[in-house]
Order: C-alpha cells, then sequence, then structure tokens
C-alpha cells in the first residue's frame, strides 16, 4: 500500500505527517469490491461510451450530469439540523448547522466554507447535506455550503470566482478570516486550495486552515496513469476524471498547467489536513499537495485511509471507518479554532502510526 508521499527538498520548519489509520473496517473491506463490482464497472462503461460520443461530445452535454442533484433531494440530514439558503447573483448557497450550534446569521463567530464534489459536473447542496451536516456537527461550527457553477454553465475560472466572491461575503458578513475553514471534498478539495490560492493573489486574508477529502488537485491525468491506483480504486479512474478536464478546461488540444493547484507554490497557505484512500486513483494528488505544503514549510497532516472509497465519508450511516474519518476532522478543526478539542468527536478505533515525511 503507498503510504509515503515523494518529497523533495525542503526548508528544516516544515513537516508534513502521514497517519496510517489501521487496518478497514469488516463493512468497508466487503464494500470495496462491491463498489468495484457495481460502480467502477459502471463509471468505465460511462467512459467507454463517451470515447465515442456517447453522450458527451462536448462540455454541454454534462447537463446530463447536472441532473443527479435534484434526484438527491429526498435525502434528509440528521436530526436536529438547519439550514437557510443564500441566493447569490450567479450561484446559490446554504447554511446548515446543528441545533446546538449558534445560528450563523445571528452569531458570526466561526464557519466552515464547503465546497462539493462530483467532478466540477455534478451533484450540489442535495447530494452533500447530509455529509456537511454530519462535519459540522462534529466540527461544533457551522457549514456554509456552496453550489458553485459547473459545467456547462460556468468553466473553472467561473467556479474559483463563485469560490471567492462566497469567501468575500462570509467577511464582510463579519466572519474573522482566522475563524473560517475551507473544506471539501473531491473536486471540492482541489477548490480548497484554487481558492486559497486565488485569496493569496488578491491579497485577501488567508483561513484558518483548508481541510481536503481525497481533493482532485492536478487536471493533467499523466500522474494518475503512472499510479498503480489507477487499476485498484473502486469507483473512480484516471481515464474518468479525464472526461471533464478534457471537455471543459483543455483550450486548443491543450490544458494550461497554472490550472490545476498541485503546479503552484504555497508559501502562505494556512495548515492542511488531507484524508484519502491507500486505494485511490486521487492517492498521487494528495501527495503531490503534500510535496507543495513540504516545499512551503505549511503544516500539513494527510491520513490515508485503508481501502476507503472515494469520499466514503457520505456513507457514515454504514461505515465506521466514515464515521471516525468525520471525527477526526472535526477534530482537526476544533483543535485549530479553540486550540482544543471542546466535545468528543467519534470514538478512535485506531491504533494511531504517524511518520514525518
Amino acid at each position: 500500500m503507498p503510504t509515503t508521499p515523494r518529497t523533495l527538498a525542503r526548508p528544516p520548519a516544515s513537516t508534513v505527517t502521514i497517519e496510517l489509520p489501521r487496518r478497514a473496517s469488516l463493512a468497508l473491506r466487503i464494500a470495496h469490491p462491491l463498489s468495484y463490482a457495481t460502480l467502477r464497472m459502471g463509471m468505465n462503461a460511462i467512459v467507454a461510451l463517451a470515447s465515442r460520443g456517447i453522450p458527451f461530445r462536448d462540455a454541454r452535454n454534462f447537463h446530463v450530469s447536472n441532473l443527479l442533484d435534484p434526484l438527491a433531494a429526498p435525502l434528509l440530514p440528521p436530526r436536529g439540523t438547519r439550514t437557510r439558503s443564500t441566493l447569490f447573483e450567479r450561484f446559490r448557497a446554504e447554511w446548515v448547522w446543528h441545533r446546538d450550534t449558534p445560528n450563523p446569521t445571528e452569531v458570526k463567530d466561526s464557519a466552515i466554507l464547503y465546497f462539493h464534489g462530483g467532478g466540477l459536473v455534478a451533484c450540489g447542496l442535495n447530494s452533500h447535506r447530509r455529509l456537511v451536516a454530519r462535519i459540522g456537527r462534529a466540527s461544533g461550527m457551522p457549514v456554509f455550503n456552496v453550489d458553485y457553477r459547473q459545467l456547462p454553465k460556468g468553466r473553472l475560472a467561473d467556479t474559483i470566482q463563485d469560490c471567492v466572491e462566497s469567501y468575500e461575503w462570509l467577511l464582510a458578513q463579519g466572519f474573522p478570516p482566522e475563524r473560517v475553514i475551507f473544506a471539501g471534498d473531491s473536486a471540492g478539495g482541489g477548490l480548497t486550495f484554487g481558492l486559497a490560492l486565488a485569496a493569496r493573489e488578491r491579497g485577501l486574508p488567508m483561513p484558518a486552515a483548508i481541510v481536503a477529502i481525497a481533493p482532485w488537485a492536478d487536471y493533467d491525468r499523466s500522474r494518475r496513469d503512472a499510479h498503480p491506483n489507477d487499476r485498484l480504486d473502486p469507483m473512480l479512474s484516471s481515464a474518468a476524471l479525464a472526461l471533464p478536464a478534457r471537455l471543459g478546461m483543455w483550450v486548443d488540444g491543450a490544458l494550461d498547467p497554472q490550472l490545476s493547484p498541485v503546479n503552484h507554490h504555497f508559501t502562505g497557505l494556512p495548515p492542511v489536513f488531507i484524508q484519502v484512500g491507500s486505494t485511490e486513483v486521487l492517492l498521487p494528488d494528495a501527495e503531490a499537495l503534500a510535496e507543495r505544503c513540504a516545499e512551503a514549510g505549511v503544516p500539513c497532516t494527510m491520513q490515508i485511509w485503508d481501502k476507503a472509497i472515494h469520499v466514503f465519508h457520505a456513507a457514515a450511516d454504514l461505515l465506521p471507518d466514515a464515521r471516525q474519518a468525520i471525527g477526526e476532522i472535526g477534530a482537526f478543526n476544533q483543535r485549530t479554532i479553540h486550540g482544543a478539542v471542546q466535545r468528543v468527536p467519534a470514538r478512535r478505533r485506531f491504533a494511531r502510526r504517524t511518520r514525518a515525511a
């Protein structure tokens, strides 16, 4: 199992910590091959059809995948969850908080600014409401979940602009930047870094931290093509991720490397917390992000979860590993904002091993 990211020369003060939770639970060990036989095979079929131009001849055809989020509307958040919508000119967002947490529209104390996954073509507020509610409760913080523009309605530059606007809005509402955490999963995990880099370029204050779940942060497939996890991932493949990148980001048959967060220096970025599965095709993206942190002296903790399916946190109702992972995120967020864990997250049932990279 790949465990240690390839790190480059870096200043002595830089520390990247790799944490390896114990062996996957029985439930996850069962779910892994089932996911491969269903989700991965289905994704492979979609990629095969797409190679023939069915149904994705160009970015306009991603309207099909945009329909997934409305189908998730019947999914209810955990009991005690409160929500409130916020409309922007070009996108929308939603506050999600637990009844034990102060109403963020009244108390401007701290917040998680969250960006959902979905390959920049799918998912949204409905699909991720349950997940962000769990993360918010574990953190003792409200979550501002952003439904940014996706293909084909907006290109990556439009998406980043929506992310920047949502952060500027939080600051204008009175939330201190040192008490705001950027968080996201998959494509949204990559956007957390894209937003931090855009904020730095525009002179905006840095947030308290970045939390990324299985981040997609390299839009060039080369690194993933060469990684053994391209064959092992039970859900995604390098070819599947390349589809929205090729149709939505390429210009004149080429991809601008500056679009990918992994190709930027991370000087001045806040502490980073990453979770990724040991067999995920996005493990090399997480490793590359850890490299950039090491080079820039940015504190980074990367947890590699044994056999974890892509964004397995969404299955917290079924997987004890997912509940533990969400508890780890909550503990990190509480330490970041309060200096200590103020409420006990999901009980840890693994023997932690750490390694300084």
